[in-house]
């Protein structure tokens, strides 16, 4: 039997938009809120490096693997 849950594909971008996180999570508001503590902070992750704190996309899901699949539909486009 599968379960259905809440997964979401989401992009997340610097305030001048030049760079571009995408990912995969479970619970978007925790994640937003980690991505945005790691751009205030300066951390060495990917958000801290580039200053990624806005939140400019969502897509949500009930299984994770279809969310996969289109994370890594994402991941392979062009920044154009």
């Amino acid at each position: 039997m599968r379960r259905n849950y809440n997964f979401y594909v989401y992009i997340m971008s610097n305030s001048r938009r030049t760079v571009f996180y995408i990912g995969v999570t479970n619970n978007i508001e925790r994640r937003v809120s980690e991505h945005q503590e790691s751009a205030a902070s300066k951390s060495s992750s990917f958000t801290g490096q580039y200053n990624c704190s806005d939140l400019i996309y969502v897509e949500h899901y009930k299984y994770i693997y279809n969310a996969i699949a289109r994370e890594k539909q994402l991941k392979g486009w062009l920044r154009q």
